[in-house]
């Protein structure tokens, strides 16, 4: 088993886990250190907790409950499994909600209202979209709260207290977008739990505050590469991104030209821009 630790910050933790163990290996007895679920994208292997046999595939969840002890077995074992596992405080399983038995439902199907979710997580965990793994793991937590309790919460109209909130999170945001922020420091900002203020800030605004970020970090550079002589690896930096690759990575995708393409043109060359706005058009 291999794990590698993707996200540790405040509330919550992400790792990626791998096995290849082979289905003629002893299973051996784990126990689940705290609340934990996990989305499995390759493979298939059995979960044996509380007396119960749960077969999980590609797509499955898993749920831990700490203090639970549990065996996987792999007499299926063909290519490996892989699961993105999201560890969670007490704290934050209060607050997505800790229905009588509901965190120890052990395994659940696939099912699309999750699935959608698991993949959603894997793109962040891979860079492939600009949500927060954090802000992605309480989506999918309480997602499955709601599923399994059969219960759907109602979208409301946010007060204008938390509007002004959220607005005001938004500026904060867009003011220090330049500084390493996560979740848990945004959430203080705003006086309310990670949890809170992820539901408030996405209904007022439309985006999470991850997202909003992200897109901050991408208007200030795209103003500093038509406007400033500074190098693109410099200006990466200097709006936010940890990484150049993440930053180009994350630019094209925004504006579907590299962050040099996108200099090009604003400094005249607008031939880049027209070539990729004909080709969208007859796609």
């Amino acid at each position: 088993m291999v794990a590698t630790t993707t996200l540790r910050q405040g509330q919550i933790s992400v790792i990626d886990y791998r096995c290849d163990t082979a289905p003629d290996e002893k299973p051996y007895v784990e126990q689940h250190g705290d609340h934990s679920i996990s989305y499995v994208r390759k493979g298939s292997f059995g979960y044996a907790v509380r007396g119960e046999t749960f077969e999980l595939v590609a797509g499955s969840v898993l749920i831990g409950h700490p203090g639970d002890e549990f065996m996987c077995t792999h007499d299926h074992h063909v290519c490996g499994d892989e699961c993105l596992a999201f560890h969670l405080t007490p704290e934050i399983v209060d607050a997505v909600g800790d229905k009588s038995g509901i965190w120890r439902t052990g395994g659940i199907p696939p099912l699309p209202e999750l699935m959608v979710l698991g993949e959603l997580a894997q793109g962040a965990a891979e860079g492939r979209n600009d949500i927060g793994l954090d802000e992605v793991g309480l989506m999918f937590a309480s997602r499955f709260v709601d599923v399994v309790s059969g219960h759907r919460r109602k979208k409301q109209g946010a007060p204008a207290r938390d509007r002004r909130r959220a607005v005001e999170a938004a500026m904060w945001l867009d003011a220090h977008s330049q500084d390493e922020i996560d979740l848990d420091g945004t959430a203080r900002e705003a006086g309310l739990s990670p949890f809170h203020f992820l539901r408030l800030f996405s209904n007022v605004l439309g985006v999470t505050p991850h997202q909003y970020l992200v897109r901050s970090r991408l208007r200030h550079a795209a103003r500093l590469l038509g406007d400033d002589a500074r190098t693109i690896t410099d200006i990466a930096f200097d709006v936010g991104f940890g990484d150049l690759s993440n930053f180009v990575r994350t630019f094209h995708r925004a504006a579907g030209v590299s962050p040099r393409a996108f200099r090009r043109a604003a400094k005249g060359d607008r031939k880049i821009l027209q070539e990729k706005l004909a080709a969208t058009a007859i796609g």
